[in-house]
């Protein structure tokens, strides 16, 4: 692999390289740090891992050093889980993944912030997190003029590097240096009331340039890697995402033929991160599709089969989230799949204007949904967090179809995914449009709350669960004066509260 000092063309920048020690004592006790990486891609390697080092020491020493760490949405499982062992996070924002991490803001050991992605640089930058203190960004190189190269992910960078006080880069090596070009950084973003409208009228359109502006005089230190990214491993698609996957792909044509979606190209695909997802677009160089177009969060392993088999033209994201496969398969093959991805900050790639504009087709998964779908994807039983709520919503309330996936059931059976109430709400039923589950699909649109519920019972919720949930309609039905959206409040959450007790939804 290339030697990374060849990536720092210029002098500079090589005056400031320095060991990841060093460079992690720019970090102070307090200090709000905000990180690189979007679902692991782009994770700064090293300095990190010296920080927790550095908190660990001090800790041994009595001394009490905490950060409040800003990311693009997840990083890396291992980056995360050092600083949570070592109690080295105050707050966290906005999206986590990593179970150390999880079972501290659940115990309420760490303050955590769940907000839509596309909202997180407009936040950072009205002052909501406070001062950022330092930005830790992994790059592919630094250019003879002192521009950055992003790596395999944009995230939220180009605002760490515009509002941080102190910069960390890290240059690393290991991303293939052909992958210069596949960035499109937008720097016309403005706060009301000075905003432009974006240009983007096409999935393939830029409207910016393939590198970072960094001020050199705020880059204290930049550290010398050659680690590739974490994988994002997928196991093969089992057979209920394979049943999801069918319906999805039963609609669309439906849809087609109904004309609400052209014939060959659909509309531009989002879908979220998992093997449903996966098995979802891996399903459709299989329906004729020709020249799609994807415009998402991330790129997983089977978008880019669909780019090489030439069903998908495009694909614009703000991560590349590959299994170790999949990221073979992309520095392999590096010069031809720069040629059909953009990858964009997260801002631009959950636009709400460009979501609408473009006519996404947003698929999602979700935790559970209520018979008149309402959608739960972030709380356990309500109050305990999962992930977050990343950028569904971005997408779900702004695009031409929002679709909510999921297996009926989890827990072996003991939990249902179709629920009389959801106890969190992310999505309301306003914000969906079509549930799918291994069972079937409901398609919501158009239809009231009492014929909403008769749908999704029948067509998603799993056999065992049915007569339950018919029962409890049946009865909020017949209870005099019960109004429009018909509940029973008592018994509401009684499937949560029998799982609690019981270890089941199940009587």
């Amino acid at each position: 692999m290339e030697s990374t000092v060849n990536r720092i063309q210029s002098s500079l920048f090589r005056q400031k390289v320095t060991s990841a020690a060093e460079a992690a004592t720019a970090i102070h006790p307090g200090d709000t740090v905000a990180i690189s990486g979007f679902a692991s891609a782009g994770t700064p390697k090293v300095v990190i891992p010296a920080l927790a080092d550095r908190i660990h020491a001090a800790r041994g020493a009595g001394s009490n050093f905490t950060v409040n760490l800003l990311t693009g949405a997840s990083v890396s499982t291992e980056t995360e889980r050092i600083l949570a062992e070592v109690d080295g996070i105050a707050l966290r924002m906005p999206y986590q993944s990593e179970a150390t991490a999880r079972r501290k803001i659940n115990d309420g050991r760490m303050d955590y912030v769940d907000i839509h992605l596309s909202h997180v640089a407009q936040q950072v930058w009205e002052g909501y997190y406070g001062n950022v203190d330092v930005a830790v960004v992994e790059v592919a190189g630094v250019t003879e003029s002192g521009e950055l190269i992003p790596s395999a992910s944009i995230g939220n960078n180009k605002t760490w590097l515009d509002v941080a006080d102190r910069i960390i880069l890290e240059v690393n090596s290991w991303v293939p240096a052909a992958m210069e070009g596949m960035h499109d950084v937008y720097y016309g973003t403005a706060l009301p009331p000075n905003r432009k409208p974006l240009e983007i009228t096409r999935v393939q359109d830029r409207i910016g340039q393939p590198t970072y502006r960094v001020d050199p005089a705020k880059v204290v230190a930049v550290v010398e890697t050659n680690v590739p990214d974490s994988a994002s491993e997928l196991t093969e698609p089992d057979d209920v995402s394979l049943a999801i996957a069918g319906h999805v792909l039963d609609f669309f044509a439906h849809e087609v033929k109904a004309g609400r979606l052209p014939a060959d190209t659909l509309l531009p695909l989002q879908a979220g991160i998992g093997n449903v997802a996966n098995a979802v677009l891996g399903g459709l160089d299989r329906g004729g599709y020709r020249a799609l177009t994807c415009y998402s969060e991330v790129i997983q392993d089977s978008m880019l089969r669909l780019i090489k088999d030439g069903a998908v033209a495009h694909a614009s994201a703000t991560s590349l989230a590959l299994s170790a496969k999949g990221l073979a398969e992309l520095t392999d093959n590096i010069d031809f799949y720069r040629e059909h991805i953009t990858l964009r900050p997260q801002e631009i790639s959950n636009h709400p204007e460009v979501v609408r504009r473009l006519g996404i087709i947003a698929m999602n998964g979700m935790l559970e949904a209520d018979i008149y779908g309402n959608v739960n994807s972030t709380h356990v039983m309500g109050t305990k967090i999962m992930n977050g709520i990343g950028g569904s919503g971005d997408f779900a309330r702004n695009g031409y179809l929002s679709m909510f996936l999921s297996p009926s059931t989890a827990k072996g059976g003991a939990i249902s995914s179709i629920v009389p109430m959801v106890p969190h709400v992310d999505h309301t039923e306003h914000d969906t449009q079509v549930l799918v589950t291994e069972q079937g699909l409901a398609d919501l649109r158009g239809l009231s709350p009492r014929r909403r519920s008769q749908v999704v019972i029948d067509r998603c919720a799993h056999p065992e669960f049915r007569p339950l949930l018919h029962d409890y309609v049946a009865r909020a039905q017949a209870t005099p004066g019960i109004g429009h959206t018909p509940h029973l409040l008592g018994e509401a959450f009684s499937f949560h509260e029998r799982f609690l007790a019981t270890g089941s939804m199940l009587p």
